[in-house]
């Protein structure tokens, strides 16, 4: 029986020398470049972002009445299951007087839904409710909303998707009106403003 091979413990890859005479001369400068240490007294260079000037703590103060709402596909139709009339209802709960906003994306996306959601297209269509041209490609409108409401903080998105809520969460200043118990309700929205919370 011959001899068991083992493997060495802690074997180390070999690196090659960086005087080889394979490596090219450029290659060299830049392994010299990197040993050189940072002077401790230079000044660092930090990349702060930068909040708009109408938040006041996590307060946007651009909102007030009369309030304009986004409105998002999924938010129309579980209006038409809870029975509600839009614009009334947002009044309802905001005590004030609220203009909805639609995109193209929007529309295009209840369009696309077909006749089963024609009466959501009706109401879409109501002249009350304003239209907001988009200028990207395609009809995705949740990518759209995030990036108008983080331009312009004088929106309140009005939206029932999960997905959507936590990614403009993340975003400050911008409240989230949503449906629960058969009425509207809103989140991150300063108590003097509109109805109590429930």
């Amino acid at each position: 029986m011959g001899k068991q091979k083992t493997k060495k413990f802690a074997a180390m890859k070999r690196m090659i020398n960086l005087k080889d005479h394979r490596i090219k001369e450029k290659d060299r400068a830049k392994a010299k470049e990197k040993k050189k240490k940072k002077d401790p007294s230079e000044l660092k260079e930090r990349e702060v972002t930068k909040y708009p000037s109408c938040l006041f703590f996590q307060y946007n103060t651009q909102l007030g009445p009369p309030y304009h709402v986004l409105v998002d596909t999924n938010f129309i139709n579980f209006s038409i299951k809870a029975k509600l009339d839009i614009v009334q209802s947002m009044m309802d709960c905001l005590y004030a007087k609220c203009i909805p906003y639609i995109t193209d994306c929007v529309m295009a996306e209840i369009e696309k839904l077909g006749l089963k959601y024609r009466v959501a297209l009706r109401i879409a269509k109501d002249p009350r409710f304003e239209r907001l041209p988009c200028t990207h490609k395609g009809t995705y409108a949740d990518d759209c909303l995030v990036q108008r409401v983080t331009q312009h903080k004088c929106y309140i998105l009005a939206t029932v998707d999960r997905d959507l809520k936590r990614r403009v969460r993340k975003i400050p200043g911008v409240p989230i009106m949503y449906i629960s118990n058969h009425r509207y309700n809103i989140e991150r929205m300063p108590d003097d403003y509109g109805a109590p919370r429930f």
